[in-house]
């Protein structure tokens, strides 16, 4: 995890939407993980000592998620998004499966309603994992969720399906 993608958390912790600031021994933590990127064992210990602190907090659950992504921990951060829906459905009052969540349930194409947006970006990199781990019928479950949440295509989901309609083609991996 970078500087810039701490940066990038501890601005997101401004919002109210998300309960407000991160207790300071876990952003601490988020800190040293941050700083110990290339250290992979010190700053997973870091993040875990967040997680810790601060279970439920999107801070954490973001800087694990990311940490797993770039370091090809594809499964685990696959679990760690199913921790990110979770917390993004109780954040928005939406029903904790996503398979049943309605367009009518929150604002998902509005800019302006960001725990809404966490929903959708999260369900898209949900989509995403699934896809590169080879759950291609889950990952199209997912973009089509999207797709029916927000019609307009806000938050890219198209170009997943696109990815799957080619591979049903026959034209990728």
């Amino acid at each position: 995890m970078t500087l810039a993608a701490v940066e990038e958390i501890t601005d997101i912790l401004s919002a109210p939407v998300f309960g407000g600031g991160l207790p300071p021994d876990a952003e601490r933590k988020l800190f040293e993980a941050a700083h110990s990127y290339d250290r992979s064992e010190i700053a997973l210990a870091h993040l875990r000592e967040a997680r810790r602190l601060a279970p439920n907090h999107v801070a954490v659950l973001i800087g694990l998620y990311r940490f797993f992504f770039y370091k090809g921990r594809l499964a685990e951060a696959l679990e760690i998004a199913n921790s990110c829906l979770l917390r993004a459905a109780i954040d928005n009052s939406l029903p904790l499966d996503w398979r049943v969540v309605r367009p009518d349930h929150a604002a998902f194409a509005s800019f302006d309603d960001p725990v809404a947006r966490f929903f959708m970006f999260v369900l898209k990199g949900y989509a995403y994992l699934n896809m590169r781990l080879g759950d291609f019928q889950e990952g199209r479950a997912a973009v089509e969720k999207l797709l029916e949440l927000d019609p307009t295509d806000s938050v890219g989901a198209g170009i997943l399906l696109s990815v799957l309609e080619e591979r049903e083609l026959g034209d990728v991996d």
